[in-house]
């Protein structure tokens, strides 16, 4: 089976382990994620596409190249028409998908999980990972073996303006000039992931000094590991404080998300970033509730785990918030359905809707460019974070051996104390009161029970974290 920490999904469930996760299918190649699986995988998904040219890309994992030869081969076995982007960042593979001619895409990659994990991420025509709805047509195309048979083979070409007209949408998307006549400088920590052949490009093209670390593509992520937390960016905050730069940046491995610093080294949660960004967003928006940014409406997209702070920002801006379960597609797809300018998760992702309504890691550098650019002359990142409300969070992954374990963690969780009230969009997010509430929730990538945590008042949320956290190892311990 693979790794993707879902249920069964009625009662063909019963027999069939689901192949989509949060984000796409995932699995330790070689292991869940066989050639087999692989090749089977995208007939369904040429099956699913039915016509049109496809464009393809890859993260910088060991295992991308060949996953992706095989991704194109069989498309073009299957009839359609492949174009090979190469190595690219996923949102850059995503632009590619809606802005230059194709029926959709597919990125090769597992985003943040260890090397050992790929994963195959199908993009629709509009560049957002296809439905949730869609996942269940091709997995049914994909246990039926009902691949669709078309005679003669595809064709294959490179795609190699998937960068260079990246940049250029990103760089029009903001006060391009304003940002050169400031001569920022950036430190930009690619944790040896696919970001390192774009974003130091759009700083560049932008009149800033970008300083590279972790910059060499190596699959294996040597540096920091895939994913950027706030335990393993000390090298990005040395580097911040010894060039005298005015921010630092965090890339995870397929670079669309994004963690930030400001000039002291000092690392924020992605919920307190977009947050920050959402502000200064709104902050465009006209009375009629346009933008001059291009927006149609003042409302933001976000999971049901994101901080407080956004809902503070976004009621004084006159601007709604709308709730989803925890996920990229569930956000991206809430923003395409409404029409939505801006959304994010607290992990890092900020979708900016005038470029593409998915999480973005050069976009969101460029929109802090963008922003810094706007204040004062003196004001300092982190004076705009010090502005913000002021709120404390606490969040955990725990090892879970199963999803049934993991179900009963959110079951005991919510049956725990005498709470405020439950919500149960996605896990358990449990209120204790108006201003302090705990989530857990299986994660939908990875063997694991996430827990977040947050509260106006320190010593309630200490206490309440771990009161929490022991009920969840006692209940994984059996």
């Amino acid at each position: 089976m693979l790794m993707n920490g879902n249920g069964m999904d009625g009662s063909a469930a019963q027999i069939r382990p689901r192949l989509f996760g949060t984000n796409g299918v995932r699995g330790i190649f070689g292991k869940e994620l066989t050639p087999e699986l692989v090749i089977d995988l995208s007939y369904s998904l040429a099956t699913y596409f039915g016509k049109g040219r496809i464009v393809v890309g890859y993260d910088g994992r060991k295992s991308s190249p060949v996953i992706s030869r095989l991704v194109r081969s069989a498309f073009n076995s299957a009839g359609l028409d492949v174009a090979d982007a190469g190595l690219v960042p996923t949102p850059c593979l995503q632009f590619a998908a809606k802005r230059l001619g194709y029926a959709g895409g597919v990125m090769v990659t597992a985003s943040h999980n260890p090397p050992e994990y790929n994963g195959i991420k199908p993009i629709a025509h509009d560049g957002v990972e296809i439905p949730r709805e869609d996942e269940l047509l091709v997995e049914d195309i994909f246990y039926s073996k009902r691949f669709a048979r078309i005679d003669g083979n595809g064709s294959q070409f490179a795609e190699d303006n998937a960068i260079p007209s990246y940049i250029d949408a990103a760089i029009s998307l903001v006060d391009a000039e304003k940002i050169r006549s400031r001569k920022l400088t950036v430190v930009m920590d690619a944790g040896n992931g696919a970001q390192a052949v774009l974003a130091p490009l759009l700083a560049e093209r932008l009149g800033c000094r970008a300083i590279v670390i972790n910059g060499q593509v190596d699959g294996d992520f040597p540096a920091r590991g895939s994913e950027p937390t706030l335990d393993n960016l000390h090298a990005l905050s040395a580097a911040v404080r010894e060039a005298g730069a005015d921010f630092g940046v965090a890339y995870d491995g397929d670079g669309d998300r994004s963690i930030f610093c400001d000039e002291k080294g000092e690392i924020y949660w992605g919920d307190k970033t977009g947050t920050l960004l959402v502000d200064h967003l709104l902050k465009t928006m006209d009375s009629n509730g346009g933008s001059s940014s291009g927006g149609t409406a003042k409302e933001v997209v976000c999971p049901i785990n994101t901080s407080m702070m956004l809902s503070i920002v976004a009621e004084r801006a006159g601007a709604k918030l709308v709730y989803t379960k925890v996920g990229s597609v569930e956000v991206s797809r809430e923003m395409v359905r409404r029409g939505s300018k801006i959304g994010l998760e607290e992990n890092g992702g900020f979708m900016y809707g005038r470029l593409n309504e998915v999480r973005d890691g050069a976009m969101a550098t460029a929109l802090v460019l963008d922003m810094l650019a706007s204040t004062a002359s003196g004001q300092k990142l982190s004076d705009l974070f010090s502005s913000l409300p002021k709120t404390f969070q606490y969040k955990a992954k725990f090892k879970c051996p199963t999803r049934e374990v993991a179900n009963t963690v959110v079951s005991r969780c919510m049956e725990h104390g005498s709470p405020k009230r439950v919500e149960t969009m996605d896990g358990a997010k449990i209120w204790l009161d108006s201003e302090t509430w705990v989530m857990v929730r299986p994660s939908g990538t990875e063997p694991l029970v996430r827990m977040y945590a947050e509260s106006t008042e320190r010593q309630l949320l200490d206490s309440k974290v771990q009161e929490y956290q022991r009920l969840i190892q006692e209940t994984i311990s059996g």
